[in-house]
């Protein structure tokens, strides 16, 4: 991949204090010391501003605590920057089958607001976070198809359907208003700073500590991986050398189902295998996902650099190194540590 320089001075991060979100900010914080990011977040559940602990006094850092519902919100922390980066959304399947409500109005009517201010504000590039679940499930006996940008949608859960629906309306603003977009559909991110109700988190954390591996059903459902690092990457060109009106699929080629994520987390740490367990399946639950990235590697130069099995070791290791950032999650104390912290950027 070609070394690219990003053009632009001032960069919005929405959702900056979640996994991705906060990976993607350290990732241009150290590439490109020169750009500005502002990082606006509500802090609901999945946003931990102990993730930026490491920049937060950084002169070119500034977080805005802010909800993208609102536009005075959004346009406090806009209003001066060239380009938009729009993470923030609800994003677990589960959730969104027991309150599906909120998933509706963040991830719809947030982006539309988002979009709004956008227009107003003049930005320069909008580009919008989205995921394989729009596309539906792939058949598990036929390998050889991968969803890819010319997939039609299918949503199964209210998630996927509510990041359709995003996917459609900052669509619609390219086409109706002229305002220059990009999106990207990733598949299953994994790494350091995920939240622990994720699935290889979860395994991890649960390992750790020698209790059950919760597997659905009988773990037969395949997702293809992707390292969070390799999915910051992929933004990064899509910003600075990407088309504007284009879509980009961007995926691990790392394709495992539960039972072989389990084994290989439980084979790294030595763990009994017997700590898998099986327990009621998800309702609709996809059964497989695969990421046709031919497109942004032929016009971007992108591919992923790293395996499932070097991934799942950095990931493993981090989170060894870590214990006292997911312990605080699961006891809920990092709550009152991202009150502070928030406190700490926004006084600054």
């Amino acid at each position: 991949m070609k070394n690219i320089d990003n053009p632009y001075k001032q960069i919005l991060v929405t959702g900056g204090a979640g996994f991705i979100g906060s990976n993607f900010i350290l990732y241009m914080i150290k590439k490109y010391p020169k750009i500005k990011i502002v990082n606006l977040d509500k802090l609901t559940y999945a946003g931990n501003l102990d993730n930026l602990k490491s920049i937060e006094k950084d002169p070119c850092y500034k977080f805005v605590h802010g909800d993208i519902c609102s536009p005075s919100d959004v346009k406090r922390a806009m209003r001066g920057v060239d380009c938009v980066v729009h993470f923030a959304a609800e994003s677990h399947v589960d959730r969104s089958i027991s309150g599906p409500a909120i998933f509706v109005q963040t991830n719809v009517i947030g982006t539309q607001v988002l979009l709004d201010s956008a227009r107003e504000l003049q930005v320069k590039h909008f580009h919008h976070v989205s995921t394989d679940e729009v596309f539906g499930s792939l058949p598990l006996d036929n390998k050889n198809q991968k969803f890819s940008e010319k997939t039609p949608y299918d949503p199964r859960s209210p998630y996927s359907a509510s990041k359709a629906a995003s996917d459609h309306i900052v669509r619609a603003y390219a086409e109706t208003y002229g305002l220059p977009i990009t999106i990207s559909n990733c598949t299953n991110n994994y790494g350091p700073y995920h939240f622990p109700e994720k699935v290889i988190p979860l395994f991890i954390t649960n390992a750790l500590k020698n209790k059950p591996l919760p597997i659905y059903g009988k773990g037969r459902a395949i997702r293809d991986y992707l390292f969070v690092k390799d999915h910051c990457s992929a933004i990064d060109l899509i910003l600075s050398r990407g088309k504007a009106g284009e879509t980009y699929c961007v995926g691990g080629d790392s394709e495992r189902n539960t039972i072989e994520v389990a084994d290989a987390i439980l084979k790294i740490l030595g763990k009994d295998k017997n700590l898998k367990t099986f327990v009621e399946d998800r309702k609709g639950h996809d059964m497989r996902y695969a990421m046709d990235h031919k497109k942004i590697t032929r016009e971007l130069g992108w591919k992923p650099s790293v395996s499932f099995e070097g991934g799942l070791e950095q990931t493993i290791e981090w989170f060894k190194k870590n214990e006292p950032w997911w312990q605080r999650i699961i006891s809920g104390k990092y709550l009152d540590l991202s009150r502070a912290a928030q406190n700490r950027n926004e006084n600054k």
